[in-house]
């Protein structure tokens, strides 16, 4: 393995990849969030002694999330290309990937919404029934405000495997730095273009990191 400097890097190509995995990861992350939380607030409140305890949809809820979380993302990649291909119409860029990228991540994010709900404290939760508030104002007005920081640090978490998850959709053509690092480093065997790209991948998770990690600091008041 040999590392020529990076006379075979091309730089505009390297920024187009870097922002499509940014494309790809912002907007997945978006889906996911809204997604993974409608997955954890079903798990939370059908569960035994929950507001909307329901053992059938608990069961059919907890069963696809351990589902698509079970699956290896490379093979939902393949098992949802009829999908994208209707969504989306192509099967091919970033585009593409994002269907695959919510569905393989909303499931791993919705458990980790459902284990930031149990740590809410069930007195608070006790307290605004008996005042009377209706589910939605439990949601909205106690549920979330309490658990905002695990659920901040929960979606940070999620970031940085979905940016994992943009590089395996790029070497089968998503676009991104996966698909720049597969395409034009390893089968040229232009190793420096594969150590820059993943260099460009570790700055991008640190980003998230310190993003994520900023924003649940300021919202744990503890």
């Amino acid at each position: 393995m040999n590392f020529n400097g990076l006379e075979n890097v091309k730089f505009d190509e390297l920024w187009l990849a870097t922002y499509e995995t940014f494309y790809m990861t912002i907007l997945a992350l978006i889906g996911t969030f809204i997604f993974g939380l409608i997955l954890g607030l079903l798990l939370y409140l059908t569960m035994k002694d929950g507001i909307w305890e329901n053992k059938y949809i608990h069961f059919i809820v907890a069963a696809f999330v351990n589902v698509f979380r079970a699956i290896p993302f490379i093979i939902l990649i393949f098992l949802l290309i009829p999908v994208t291909n209707v969504l989306v119409g192509t099967i091919r860029g970033p585009n593409a990937a994002l269907p695959a990228l919510i569905i393989g991540a909303a499931p791993f994010y919705g458990r980790l919404v459902e284990i930031a709900l149990k740590e809410v404290d069930k007195g608070v939760v006790e307290a605004a029934k008996a005042m009377g508030a209706k589910t939605k104002t439990i949601i909205l007005k106690v549920l979330l405000p309490e658990s905002m920081p695990a659920l901040v640090s929960g979606i940070t978490v999620t970031a940085i495997a979905l940016i994992g998850y943009t590089t395996m959709a790029g070497v089968i053509g998503a676009g991104g730095l996966g698909n720049y690092a597969y395409y034009f480093g390893f089968q040229r065997r232009d190793y420096d273009v594969v150590f820059v790209c993943t260099i460009s991948i570790v700055v991008i998770v640190f980003i998230f990191q310190l993003i994520g990690d900023y924003i649940s600091n300021k919202l744990d008041k503890r």
